[in-house]
């Protein structure tokens, strides 16, 4: 491995395969001038990591990775097996230059490039693709009071089974909380609370113009230096049709946030009082990004002005997989405008 590296990639999940697989045709060299950072012990990104109980099925989509569609599946197969197989089989078919486990601590700006400190020593680089995506920061705000019972994040949540004959509090208003509150009712009875009133839409909404504008409004946000929102957040709700039996039978009925947490359950503004077993978290993700901190990306607003996936303060810099780049497809996308980018910066020649 050389001294100093052309590009260093941090994540092996989708986005971070996209952007190895285009530098690598684009005429980086594996390991002498391009490698991929990956703090997990094995391929499937984020994926590896959930739910056993989340099949094909239920997945909403996979999109295909650059030069080989994903093979067919059966419904019942387990996701966190299904996908890292298929992510497993794309490093090895193309040799990518994954490194594992390696774990980024921070990255710090150096004379003419990078320095990337990681459980495995020092990388220097002259650019970056942080591919990092969320699934290492979930995100649970703070309420007043104290639960004594079981809370979890969806990230740590593993199946139903565990919380059968329980009462179980779902907080959150996005695609995994429609998903876990079907899942759950099967077994438990369940109550959902959201910050603000569903947005229900049907099949018909989702077409590709209506899409377009989905993608341009998270990316707007990302232009002005704003923190990204979700792409569900704009998108609205789905109801598929595996959920239309916990529908019947009332589960997404739902109700306004609560005031505060008391030690067995919550309290509503209104006085009301419930008590839970335990309270599931799906309240989202934020962009894992703490060891960029050193380089001073962020506005004051909180977020990170983007130019598409160039970070404006400094173009050697590219985020795939945040704000409008942060869905499969997006993610694959977001791959190829990096690599040309940084083929075009530091190798002109082969533009």
């Amino acid at each position: 491995m050389a001294d100093v590296l052309e590009v260093v990639v941090i994540g092996a999940g989708q986005a971070g395969l996209s952007a190895a697989y285009h530098l690598v045709r684009m005429g980086f060299t594996p390991y002498d001038e391009v490698v991929v950072l990956d703090r997990n012990p094995a391929p499937g990104g984020a994926w590896q990591h959930r739910w056993d109980s989340l099949t094909m099925h239920d997945v909403h989509g996979i999109a295909n990775l650059p030069g080989v569609p994903v093979p067919p599946s059966a419904s019942s197969e387990r996701a966190n097996t299904f996908v890292p197989s298929y992510f497993a089989d794309y490093e090895k078919r193309f040799s990518l230059p994954v490194v594992r486990p390696v774990a980024v601590s921070s990255v710090h700006a150096v004379e003419g490039g990078f320095s990337v400190d990681t459980s495995a020593g020092t990388y220097r680089t002259a650019a970056l693709v942080n591919a990092t995506g969320t699934w290492d920061r979930p995100f649970i705000p703070w309420y007043p009071g104290s639960f004594h019972g079981r809370q979890l994040h969806t990230a740590d949540y593993r199946g139903a089974a565990e919380f059968a004959g329980q009462h179980v509090l779902v907080v959150g208003g996005g695609a995994s909380a429609v998903q876990l509150l079907a899942e759950l009712s099967e077994v438990a009875s369940t109550t959902w609370v959201t910050r603000r009133e569903p947005e229900w839409r049907t099949g018909e909404d989702f077409n590709p113009e209506y899409g377009r504008q989905v993608v341009a409004r998270v990316e707007e946000r990302v232009r002005a230096g704003l923190p990204p929102r979700s792409v569900v957040s704009v998108t609205g709700l789905h109801l598929r049709e595996q959920e239309q039996a916990a529908l019947e039978r009332g589960v997404y009925t739902r109700l306004p946030m609560f005031s505060r947490l008391t030690p067995d359950g919550t309290e509503w503004a209104d006085g009301r009082v419930e008590k839970f077993d335990a309270i599931l978290w799906a309240t989202g993700f934020r962009a894992d990004l703490a060891h960029l901190a050193p380089l001073h990306l962020r506005e004051p607003s909180g977020g990170i002005r983007m130019d598409g996936t160039r970070t404006v303060l400094d173009p050697r810099i590219h985020l795939v997989g945040y704000g409008p780049s942060a869905s499969t497809i997006g993610a694959n996308r977001a791959g190829f405008a990096a690599a040309r980018d940084l083929r075009d910066l530091l190798k002109p020649q082969a533009a």
